[in-house]
Parts: structure tokens; sequence; C-alpha cells
């Protein structure tokens, strides 16, 4: 539960005045609800993921990744706007979980309408997307009303994202070119939301809380990118041809997703936040995981094609395959140096090694066994980072 109670008595979960939790609140931890949203938003993680891997494998790239990073904004915003709203507000009472139900019924719309969105028709998706987002409408209406310090804020935000649902229902009667151009400029207006209604008050956020969430997300966003390189090694093995190749091909897999793993939790994400302490920290960190979290699922994808390639079943040569996975790996690599290491990182091994190693994930796309040499890269990043950073305290 969100809030304590008296030892011996019941807790009343019903309902609760929605005020902004304590920032400095110990022992702060994702709550079922929170853990069952990440799971039903990752089917969507998913679709996605599968539906690049078909049109990657079918020779559509452009259209294929396209398609596969708006689909994943809808995705990632929906998930995005209820962890910080669940970390400055969470309630745990009734309406709050009601809400929270329906918002996941939106991403699971969401996710129904993925393979349509591939074929250009997104009104699936829309449906989806505004209920999930009108839902926290209701919550921002309710942390207004019973909240007075963030009142304005609130409302603000309430305001924003309903003039936002209205463009995207308003963009489905846009033909061709035009309704292409309107997404990215309804996209943009999404993203000013956060800031535009932060620029007076902000709301307060948990740093270990939201580094959980972000945490825990990327683990399961991983692990789907596991199940879904070895349902296709298994089809791939089933056939009886190329067992040794798709056998190799999902060690390497193995230990790039195991060391992308190692490398995003190295070190601390609340250090990170805490160390700037500001709203632009959080706006950049929060905003730079869509990169995260879409080269992850990606990867998945660029796996999969792998397999298909090996087994002789893809229409795409081998750089355009290795590329589907060195550039997600790149981009995993960078947003990752970016967001929890930092440049400017006093340990220069580190702070050189994530980018130098991303150059040569990209330079590997293009020699002998790209995938098992970008793996070795990956586990060498590892190496050093585990190396420079021997003997030194854990921060306090």
């Amino acid at each position: 539960m969100a809030h304590e109670s008296l030892p011996g008595s019941r807790i009343r979960v019903w309902y609760r005045p929605m005020r902004a939790r304590d920032t400095s609140e110990g022992h702060r931890a994702s709550t079922p609800l929170e853990l069952l949203f990440d799971l039903c938003f990752v089917v969507a993680v998913g679709q996605a993921a599968a539906q690049l891997h078909h049109a990657l494998s079918e020779g559509h790239i452009g259209h294929g990744v396209l398609s596969f990073a708006m689909v994943f904004f809808a995705i990632w915003w929906g998930w995005l706007n209820f962890s910080w709203f669940a970390s400055a507000f969470d309630t745990d009472d009734v309406p709050y979980r009601l809400a929270t139900l329906v918002q996941i019924a939106g991403g699971l719309t969401v996710a129904a309408g993925v393979d349509k969105a591939f074929e250009g028709n997104f009104t699936i998706v829309v449906i989806g997307y505004v209920l999930m987002r009108l839902a926290a409408v209701t919550q921002w209406i309710r942390a207004a009303r019973q909240s007075p310090e963030l009142r304005a804020t609130a409302y603000r935000y309430a305001a924003g994202i309903t003039f936002c649902q209205i463009l995207w229902i308003a963009r489905l009667a846009l033909p061709g070119t035009a309704g292409f151009v309107s997404f990215f400029v309804i996209l943009v207006l999404e993203l000013a939301v956060p800031a535009m209604a932060e620029a007076r008050t902000t709301t307060p956020w948990h740093s270990h809380h939201i580094a959980e969430r972000y945490g825990l997300f990327t683990l399961i966003v991983l692990g789907e990118t596991v199940l879904s390189a070895t349902n296709a090694v298994k089809e791939g093995i089933a056939e009886g041809e190329h067992t040794g190749d798709l056998v190799s091909l999902a060690a390497a897999g193995l230990v790039l997703v195991f060391s992308m793993w190692w490398l995003y939790f190295d070190q601390p994400g609340h250090a990170r936040l805490e160390r700037g302490n500001s709203r632009w920290t959080a706006l950049s960190w929060g905003y730079g995981h869509y990169l995260i979290f879409g080269s992850a699922a990606a990867v998945g994808a660029g796996l999969e094609l792998a397999v298909d390639f090996d087994s002789g079943k893809a229409h795409v040569g081998g750089i355009a395959t290795a590329l589907a996975v060195t550039i997600p790996v790149a981009v995993f690599m960078l947003s990752v140096w970016l967001l929890h290491i930092g440049p400017t990182n006093e340990c220069r091994p580190i702070a050189i090694g994530f980018p130098a190693a991303a150059v040569l994930v990209l330079a590997a796309s293009f020699g002998p066994a790209p995938i098992h040499v970008t793996a070795v890269l990956a586990a060498v990043l590892v190496a050093v980072t585990v190396i420079a950073t021997h003997g030194e305290r854990e921060p306090g």
C-alpha cells in the first residue's frame, strides 16, 4: 500500500485524499499495480518488436523502422506519464486503481492495433492511446482539487493533455502527407506539456522510485528481447538445418543481452537524478529513455532477423541484417553513456569506453561475424567498467 496504517488496524483503501508524496519517503518501491502496468505494457512492446522484425525480414526497412518509432512513442509516452504521476501522487485507493486499470486497458488496445498501424491504419492505436491519456486527465483533475499547492500545475497538465487528444482524433481524418506531418507536430506538443505545466511549480518525484520504475521496465523489455530471440532460434532449429550457426547465434545474443543488462545497472540511476536535481535533469533523463527502451526492444527484432538470415528466409542482405542489431546496440550504449555515465565522468576509461565501443560496434557491421563481434565488444565494455571501478566505494 502507498501509506502505512497502525498495527492491528484495517487498511482504508477505498479512498484517500490525493496529496503530493514526500520526496524523502523511505523504502519507496514499486507497487503491485505498477508492476501489473509494466507487464501489460510490455505486451505492446512485444507486438511492436514483432512487427518490426516482420517488416525488416520482408525488406521494408525504412517503413518498418519509422512505423516502429511512431508506435513505440504511444507505448512509451503512456508509460512515462503514468510512472511520474504515480511517483508524485499515488494514493493506491479505489479511484486511483480504477483509473490506472483504464489506462492499462488503453495500453492493451494500443497493442491490439500495432499490426494495423504498421499497415498505415492508426485508428485502433489512437483509440487506445486517447483512452489511456484521458484516464490520466481524470487523475490530474483529482490532484488539482485535492492538492491546492499544485492546483495550477495539475490543471495545466489536464488542459494540455486534453488538447493533444483532440488533435490526435482530428488527425485521423487527415489524408496522406498531412496526416504524416501532423503526427510529429502533435508529438512535439505532447512532449512540451510537462515542460509548460511545470514551468512555475514542479510536481514532486522520488528519485529512488523513478530510477526503480525505469530499471524494472528496462528489465522487462530485455526479457522480451530474450524471449523473441529464443523463439526464433527454436523455430530455426526445429527445421533441422543450420543448427550449428543458430546455436552460435543464440549464444552471442545471450552474451549481448547480458552485457546490456550489466551496462545499464552498473551505475545507480537515482544517483544521476539526484546529482542534477533540476527540472531539466528530470526531463532529459526521463525522455532520453525512449532511446534505451526502443533500442533494447529493437535488438530482439534484429536477432530474429539474424535467425531468418541464417535460415535463408530473410529478404535482406548480410549488412542490412547486421545493422538491424548493431545500430540499436550502439544507440543503447550511447544512451546509457549520456544518461547514466555522463561524458564528463571522472573515470576516463568508462567515459571514453562507451562511445568508443559504440563506434566499433557499428564498424563490426561490415566485417565477418558482426553479431558475434558485437557481443564480444559489449562484453569487453563490461569488463572495462568492472576493472575501472574496482575498489571504488559505493555512493552514499
